[in-house]
């Protein structure tokens, strides 16, 4: 065996040894549950990337329903898992909880969604895009192209969620500068492609067909590939009749897009394992005050 060879050979059972007698972290998960297309990709990248990092994750799926969020968190609390992730359901309600875990002195990490919690110091940080961004990101896009003069629809998210409330705030701040620019009916399809499709409908009917509807803001493309269903139902051409834009950038939007069925959509990762287990665990090695939010860059894509 060449001098080469045998280096690299020790380097590799060195890595070998060093990872057999790490211990792993024991993190609990607590995920708002499995709507639309994006939320299971980012569930299975924390899942399938965390013996990546060393982590034996606890995974608990809320099913979209907050208590089902405490029960979790609180069972990892009797746990004595070494820390805490949680993407809340809604923003309010979390304050009980998180002292909680703080007295039991297990760090606690937002990823994805905000809470609304007067002492900031229940949790260590929060992991996630810029939702708010993401509205802007669409608003501006759809000031662009319609000239800013456009008469929108808007599919929000959950109701109470972070996603609904900031993406309406950034997308409202936008067209909120061009007169001409106004959001004329809204609706909570709570993220899903049904619920989607159900408000479209519910539009289609209200305004004669999306008469002079310029264009259809979703807080999600699932949403959005809901309404493009309804509206080819009633014989309109989405994406040509009406601009539709939206924010996750799953793989079927992007099909919509390159059909000419959608026109815009700003990407929110599900692939952030990579950038959520490094921040949890150099906190556990070396605990210390970290920004309270840590931001994940976000992406617009069009046809062009």
């Amino acid at each position: 065996m060449s001098l080469k060879k045998i280096i690299a050979a020790a380097i590799v059972s060195s890595s070998a040894i060093i990872a057999g007698t790490a211990s792993a972290q024991t993190i609990g998960f607590s995920q708002v549950g499995s709507e639309g297309d994006w939320r299971p990709a980012f569930s299975a990248n924390m899942q399938e990337t965390a013996s990546d990092y060393g982590v034996d994750l606890k995974f608990a799926n809320a099913q979209g329903k907050q208590e089902e969020q405490l029960r979790a968190v609180r069972a990892f609390i009797a746990q004595g898992v070494d820390a805490i992730i949680i993407a809340p359901v809604v923003v309010t309600g979390w304050d009980q909880v998180l002292q909680e875990a703080k007295e039991a002195e297990i760090p606690v990490f937002l990823v994805d969604r905000d809470v609304d919690v007067e002492d900031k110091s229940l949790y260590v940080t929060r992991i996630s895009a810029d939702f708010n961004l993401e509205g802007r990101l669409a608003g501006a896009w759809l000031a662009a192209e319609s000239l800013g003069d456009c008469k929108i629809v808007e599919l929000q998210g959950t109701t109470g969620s972070a996603p609904a409330i900031e993406r309406n705030g950034g997308f409202q701040a936008v067209i909120d500068q061009f007169p001409a620019m106004e959001i004329v009916a809204t609706q909570s399809g709570d993220f899903t492609t049904e619920g989607g499709k159900r408000v479209m409908e519910a539009f289609i009917k209200s305004t004669n067909n999306l008469e002079g509807i310029c264009a259809s803001f979703a807080h999600n493309d699932n949403m959005q590939l809901g309404a493009i269903q309804a509206m080819k139902e009633a014989g309109l051409n989405p994406g040509e009749d009406v601009l539709m834009v939206s924010v996750d950038y799953v793989p079927a939007i992007m099909d919509a897009i390159a059909a000419g069925d959608a026109n815009a959509s700003v990407e929110l990762r599900s692939a952030v394992g990579e950038f959520i287990y490094p921040v949890i665990l150099d906190y556990l090695e070396n605990p210390r005050e970290l920004d309270k939010w840590i931001v994940i860059p976000s992406d617009l894509h069009t046809a062009n």
